[in-house]
């Protein structure tokens, strides 16, 4: 090997941060500004060091004073050596004084008000996340690659994931699309901060019942709500044609947030019918569409007129929420403003995870996985429900059956101090849970409904028998209430 390719080789190690202060030789000095980076724990057991010719050619030292230091450190119990290992912190024999500083500290003792289980809606199991799968798509993704995808890229998203999405949600939402209308963003919150107010200034109509994390979104945007009812038949679009000035609604027409009811057919058309008479625009947030468990799916209701209906998605629930992946299927019209909004640079998602998703997609492994939760989640869903009806049947579990929560509806005789007793019970269980009335849109008109929202995606296989537990004995001891 020519001489200049062995420098460069050797000169390719770690970088180390040392500060080369104080009194006596180069090599006295280098010993003492390792002995205490290691004694500070900055250098922490197990942490590797750069070879003895990269330090050295970093620090504008000789070769022999870094080996020469390496090896005083290694015979003082500081650094350990071994062939093929390279030389690295000692993990045991440390002199004394040096370990307590630098072994980390013993996690501190959770508070005894740190819940036990957690039933918060809108979180999947993060331990069934499909490590294995998305690393070998991720690899397969990455080989495949065209090189124009590590440069400055286009901010409808990678080409790849779009053309991905338009076929997949085709197949399995009944969306119609094309590869050109889809936007790539980080979640259905990115989408509206995109789209609201730069893109659909407001007022909006929103259903009575929803996140309240997206109403104060909205609110700090400047948009303006009016709330549309909820009942058996999901959100009263009827009205929509009532309200003056409202440009765009947001729904979730397929899985009523968080009440479970799709929305019946006559309002599906009452909507777009209101949408294509006025200009107006459905939001349609298409949050848990892949979990329905006892029959078909309901069809994405951008299906019926994809010119007023914008479709909202993302892999939060399906795959993970650190995935931060979402999309945005637009009207024509609509697809330069929010590009517009986007920017050039800033908000776009990362290119690796856009194209690992786009081979999740493509080979199928997307299916596979949602297959393998949905039986999961079905399982998870009915065990509530046998314990809701062995051991608290003045509680009612509303909806269909799908979706990552269930709603354990109250009588409707039953007021909020009822639910202010239950949520307590549970908690005196250990579990971490909303009331249903924190749902529910201040300016609502119709009656209040009580209850508990049941995530019961959040915990693990192992974790999920004992939270049922006691979710059974929050039920039973607060029956009375």
């Amino acid at each position: 090997m020519p001489e200049s390719w062995v420098n460069l080789a050797e000169s390719l190690g770690a970088d180390l941060h040392l500060e080369l202060t104080g009194a006596g030789s180069r090599r006295a000095v280098l010993i003492r500004a390792l002995r205490d980076a290691v004694r500070s724990g900055r250098l922490a057991p197990g942490t590797r060091l750069p070879p003895y010719r990269s330090l050295a050619a970093d620090l504008g030292l000789a070769r022999n004073t870094v080996a020469d230091a390496y090896a005083e450190l290694v015979a003082e119990g500081w650094l350990s050596a071994r062939q093929g290992s390279g030389t690295r912190v000692a993990r045991v024999h440390l002199p004394d004084g040096a370990r307590e500083r630098a072994e980390p500290p013993a996690p501190a003792r959770a508070p005894a008000s740190h819940p036990a289980h957690t039933f918060l809606q809108g979180q999947p199991d993060a331990a069934s996340f499909p490590r294995t799968a998305w690393l070998a798509a991720a690899r397969r993704a990455l080989t495949a690659a065209p090189h124009d995808a590590f440069g400055p890229g286009d901010p409808r998203g990678r080409p790849e994931l779009r053309r991905a999405l338009a076929d997949y949600l085709a197949r399995t939402r009944g969306v119609r699309t094309d590869p050109e209308r889809i936007v790539i963003c980080s979640g259905v919150a990115h989408a509206l901060r995109l789209l609201l107010p730069a893109v659909l200034p407001g007022p909006l109509a929103v259903e009575a019942y929803g996140l309240p994390f997206h109403r104060q979104l909205l609110t700090t945007a400047g948009i303006r709500t009016h709330p549309l009812d909820v009942d058996e038949h999901g959100a009263g679009t009827p009205r929509l044609t009532a309200l003056d000035g409202v440009g765009a609604a947001l729904l979730t027409p397929a899985h009523q947030f968080p009440t479970g009811v799709p929305l019946h057919p006559d309002r599906r058309t009452a909507a777009v019918n209101w949408a294509r008479a006025t200009g107006g625009f459905l939001l349609e947030d298409d949050y848990d569409g892949e979990f329905r468990y006892d029959r078909k799916p309901v069809g994405a209701l951008q299906g019926l007129d994809p010119e007023h209906v914008l479709y909202l998605g993302s892999v939060s629930k399906s795959l993970s929420p650190a995935v931060r992946l979402g999309w945005m299927v637009l009207p024509d019209r609509l697809v330069d403003p929010v590009l517009a909004a986007k920017g050039e640079r800033e908000g776009w998602a990362g290119v690796t995870d856009q194209l690992t998703l786009a081979e999740f997609l493509t080979h199928g492994a997307y299916d596979r996985h949602i297959r393998r939760m949905r039986q999961r989640y079905r399982r998870r869903r009915d065990q509530l429900t046998d314990a809701v009806t062995g051991h608290a049947p003045h509680l009612t579990v509303t909806g269909l059956s799908a979706g990552l929560h269930a709603v354990l509806q109250l009588p409707d005789e039953a007021t909020e101090s009822d639910e202010d007793r239950a949520l307590d019970a549970a908690r005196r269980q250990g579990l971490a849970l909303d009331a249903l009335s924190g749902y529910r849109h201040p300016a609502a008109t119709a009656p209040p409904r009580h209850g508990l929202v049941v995530g019961y995606a959040a915990p693990t296989d192992g974790a999920f028998p004992a939270a049922l537990e006691a979710l059974r004995r929050a039920l039973t001891r607060g029956a009375g209430g």
